[in-house]
């Protein structure tokens, strides 16, 4: 497929027949000899991703032509030119979640939310995965993510996932689906930069948090260090971080894999 509506939101496209990861091969791109030639909203993307990574090392695989796999470049700056401080960085998987719910929103009518800090879920059950990456040189990041469209339901790789198609969703093409996402991250991220990274002054968290299925759930959220809390998801802070309540007391948690209660 030629994407003519991705194209015209995107710096660069470039849609390959199949990719390890799109992730790795954005990488490449903008930190390679020809690194230039990637400016700010660059993207690689693939209908047939074969090594694709979940957060915490996962893999996230489907069928060749079932889902889309999308890689976003942002190299962001401030109003001045300056590189935003990297404390504000964290914002940016959130926003690339909520533009990707925005989208998902867009097909299907009902139950989408966002699940912090940026799955995708339709009901309780996962559309769209994102795993966002800080350049090597820390120049820009590479924004991941992963769109199951038409996978059917023994084709679903755990059972915890869904798909656009599965859950009813008025359309599944990936070119409208890829440029509805880059316009809304697109949006978000022009906001995101005139505030030089002030995610509540321009609104963000906010909207993230609107946005958000995990607020006022009953979670469990395994940190890296492998511990595990267990309370209610209460809000979401200026630095993008979750705030638990637990028995202990609030905890702010800025990383962890969340797990929605179902008491």
């Amino acid at each position: 497929m030629e994407f003519p509506l991705s194209r015209a939101e995107a710096s660069v496209l470039e849609i390959l027949p199949e990719a390890g990861s799109t992730n790795d091969e954005l990488v490449r791109r903008a930190t390679g000899t020809e690194s230039g030639n990637w400016p700010d909203l660059s993207v690689v993307a693939t209908a047939n991703q074969t090594q694709g990574r979940g957060r915490l090392g996962r893999s996230w695989v489907s069928p060749a032509g079932k889902s889309l796999a999308i890689s976003v470049l942002l190299r962001p700056r401030t109003p001045t030119g300056d590189p935003l401080p990297m404390d504000t960085l964290g914002w940016i998987p959130l926003m690339a979640g909520l533009a990707m719910t925005r989208t998902v929103r867009s097909v299907v009518a009902e139950g989408v939310s966002l699940k912090w800090p940026n799955d995708v879920l339709i009901g309780d059950r996962k559309v769209c995965g994102i795993l966002s990456e800080l350049l090597p040189d820390t120049s820009g990041v590479v924004i991941g993510a992963g769109l199951n469209l038409t996978l059917d339901t023994e084709e679903l790789p755990v059972d915890t996932a869904t798909s656009l198609s599965i859950a009813g969703a008025s359309d599944t093409d990936p070119d409208r689906l890829l440029s509805s996402y880059l316009r809304e991250l697109d949006a978000l991220y022009t906001s995101f930069l005139a505030f030089s990274g002030d995610a509540v002054g321009c609104g963000l968290q906010r909207d993230v948090s609107e946005a958000c299925g995990t607020l006022g759930r009953s979670v469990q959220v395994e940190l890296p260090s492998g511990e595990r809390l267990v309370g209610t998801a209460t809000g979401i802070d200026p630095d993008g971080r979750l705030i638990v309540d637990t028995n202990a007391g609030i905890t702010t948690v800025a990383a962890g894999d969340v797990t929605h209660l179902r008491y």
